[in-house]
């Protein structure tokens, strides 16, 4: 007979935006998928997902932070007694809801929720946002039921390519754009005062902001903006009065928008010809999958997993990668009015966005779901099949 309930999922995903983000999406194609299936979200009380969860309708279950030491330190010996605290509030969470599945996205909450799943005796669907996979991941897919990745190559036991989830505002933008681009494009050019009909080019250095970025993109601002460019630069928190400095004196500078952040990045993603900025899965996947040519500078500290990000796009045709330490004005001003100034540039724009697009995934969030729903009681009227 099939089961008259829903099902009920524990998602783990907490302490950055390419945690959480994910799992929203993920979360909201659940509740598409499987209407009333009952979902909750395990984080910490201290990352981003202590307001977005809530604000999403999701019940918080926090966990203590339990970071897994890279190298040997004090942390090493006070790691039982924090991850056996961890696991017995992922067991509480995973009880409180009678949790069929238990559903990772990576990071400091997943380890021990991964482990309470173990003990509870239920399936664990994971998904990995980056071309290098983390610690929490690497651990959990060795008995994950199902493993989701966002790029080809990624070295996890039975990974499966699903792309990434999008955030809302992004899928929402893609649905928007294929049916009116011109009047998408209009109204976010409105909302931030920018000129809808002038080649545009975004710059960010990650939620932080990149000092090499800003500078390389700012020094060259005369020859971008004598092009007859305008360009948005988001410079990072504490950042934008450096970027504005090097702006003064320059010819048309008030088509050089300069803002710490942007918390509604969607739009500036609809007017966007052009961007510029670091390799982080979500910016990578985020831009593919509209179709944005791009400049992708990996951070150049890490385990080089934002250079493995960007290696598909670039290799389709998508996008150009520049090391850090050759990312310079010079560079900008040999490379970047090619793409968006000269009389040539709208063909390759065109090329480039359609290379971009053809690695592009749509429809991640929906592919995950249905990975998390295989491991759902069916739902049915409880009548015999």
């Amino acid at each position: 007979m099939a089961d008259a309930r829903p099902g009920s999922v524990l998602l783990a995903g907490g302490g950055t935006a390419g945690h959480v983000n994910p799992m929203l999406a993920v979360a909201d194609a659940l509740r598409a998928l499987r209407p009333g299936v009952a979902l909750r979200a395990l984080g910490t009380a201290e990352g981003l997902e202590a307001t977005l969860v809530p604000q999403h309708g999701l019940t918080l279950d926090v966990v203590p932070r339990v970071p897994l030491p890279r190298r040997p330190s004090g942390d090493v010996l006070r790691l039982p007694t924090r991850l056996r605290a961890a696991v017995r509030a992922a067991e509480d969470a995973i009880d409180a809801g009678g949790c069929d599945v238990v559903v990772g996205f990576g990071g400091y909450v997943a380890t021990p929720a991964y482990l309470a799943a173990r003990r509870r005796g239920i399936p664990v669907v994971i998904h990995e946002q980056n071309a290098r996979a983390g610690l929490a991941n690497r651990l959990g897919a060795r008995w994950a039921a199902e493993v989701a990745v966002t790029f080809p190559g990624t070295a996890l036991p039975g990974a499966q390519v699903t792309g990434l989830p999008l955030r809302a505002a992004v899928a929402d933008l893609l649905v928007r754009r294929a049916q009116d681009p011109v009047t998408v494009r209009r109204e976010a050019a409105a909302a931030l005062g920018l000129d809808p009909d002038r080649p545009t080019l975004l710059v960010s250095g990650g939620s932080l902001g990149a000092v090499s970025v800003n500078t390389a993109v700012a020094g060259a601002a005369a020859d971008l903006l004598r092009g007859g460019a305008q360009v948005l630069h988001l410079a990072g928190r504490g950042k934008a009065d450096a970027v504005t400095a090097a702006l003064a004196g320059v010819p048309d500078a008030d088509r050089y928008q300069v803002r710490e952040y942007l918390s509604d990045m969607h739009l500036a993603l609809a007017v966007a010809d052009v961007a510029l900025g670091r390799a982080g899965a979500g910016t990578v996947c985020e831009l593919a999958a509209l179709g944005i040519p791009a400049v992708y500078v990996p951070l150049p500290i890490g385990n080089g997993e934002q250079r493995l990000n960007a290696a598909p796009v670039v290799a389709a045709g998508g996008g150009l990668l520049v090391d850090d330490d050759d990312l310079s004005a010079d560079w900008v001003r040999a490379h970047v009015p090619a793409l968006l100034l000269d009389d040539a540039s709208a063909g390759t724009r065109s090329r480039m966005a359609d290379a971009a697009a053809s690695v592009g995934v749509r429809d991640a969030a929906q592919q995950v779901a249905r990975l998390v729903e295989r491991h759902l009681p069916p739902v049915g009227t409880g009548e015999p099949a």
